[in-house]
């Protein structure tokens, strides 16, 4: 594998063309990603940034697991929630619509759409239905805390499935962000 084309690739924002990789299943590798979306190798942290997006480039699911996928081999990982963390979000002008824009933990920005839709899935553990941005190749990140609680300050209360839900619209795409609590 060509570490300094991939790099290139990585630099330029463009992902790695997994679909046209067939490599053989390797085993597991000890790489973990925490809840908070931090990497690690045999239970240290990875400092470097420029690794961890390099990994990430390479990252999907498949049938359930989390893989690291190269041209000459194909590694497990283990992902305790999602693999990223939505750290910031704005308000995107763009064509007479507002469109959310949310930032990840390894700054990647994604545009609220149909392309990467926000999704309730229940949480590992506690079971409770948060949102997840969707983001292909089976990934999704989780949104922290503090953009969650941020977003639901602006969320319209709507009565969706016999539920009161706190909804936002990006462009023309309505999501919910939950469940209202009473």
């Amino acid at each position: 594998m060509d570490l300094a084309r991939l790099q290139q690739q990585l630099k330029s924002g463009r992902q790695a063309p997994l679909e046209q990789w067939h490599p053989p299943f390797c085993g597991d590798m000890p790489i973990q990603i925490n809840r908070d979306g931090q990497w690690h190798y045999q239970q240290s942290p990875i400092g470097r940034m420029e690794l961890v997006k390099l990994f990430a480039s390479v990252l999907q699911r498949k049938n359930g697991d989390y893989v690291l996928t190269t041209p000459v081999e194909e590694v497990r990982i283990q992902v305790a929630d999602a693999p990223f963390v939505i750290i910031d979000w704005c308000w995107q002008q763009l064509e007479q619509q507002q469109l959310l824009q949310l930032t990840d933990n390894l700054d990647y920005q994604y545009l609220v759409s149909a392309e990467f839709p926000v999704l309730l899935q229940p949480e590992p553990g506690s079971g409770l239905l948060l949102p997840y941005l969707q983001l292909g190749r089976g990934l999704s990140a989780k949104f922290s805390r503090a953009v969650f609680y941020q977003l639901a300050e602006q969320a319209e209360l709507v009565e969706l499935n016999g539920q009161p839900q706190l909804v936002l619209t990006s462009g023309e795409y309505r999501f919910s962000l939950g469940i209202a609590a009473d």
